[in-house]
């Protein structure tokens, strides 16, 4: 198994992301608000010259509640490009690269629905087992769901 996975912490845990679906990694100081939109999309931040559509990911999958970035300070957040647009994913750290060790096994029940919701399964690294992380499912919302 080749897959290399970028390991974040989103609500205080790690999961990964598939390093073949990440632009880049940034420090955010900056979001502009967009009125009426979903509480999981704090606004609209710029990489060189593009806009990206920020989305919390711990409030994407309903784990807490939505983050204030009003404040001062830099926040983590994994560049990706879904459906052809650009998103920063807002995450609690970003920890390393690891290779997977494993296919993808399926997602145990004890985990929240939106865990369950965003997990494309754990596959296990040389630190242990980790989620991987739906990116689509994350950007989506769980509005996709109600949709």
């Amino acid at each position: 198994m080749n897959q290399l996975l970028l390991i974040v912490t989103i609500a205080e845990r790690e999961v990964g992301i598939c390093a073949a679906e990440v632009n880049s990694v940034i420090a955010l100081d900056g979001v502009t608000p967009v009125p009426r939109a979903p509480d999981y999309i704090p606004g609209l931040t710029a990489l060189r010259s593009r806009a990206l559509t920020v989305i919390d990911c711990a409030r994407s999958m309903e784990l807490a509640d939505p983050v204030d970035l009003s404040g001062p300070g830099e926040r983590n957040a994994v560049v990706i490009e879904y459906d052809e647009h650009l998103y920063a994913l807002l995450v609690d750290g970003v920890s390393d690269v690891m290779e997977a060790r494993t296919q993808a096994a399926p997602i145990p029940g004890r985990l929240a629905p939106g865990w369950q919701r965003c997990g494309n399964g754990m596959i296990e690294t040389d630190a242990g087992p980790v989620l991987v992380l739906d990116v689509g499912a994350v950007v989506g919302g769980p509005l996709a769901v109600a949709a």
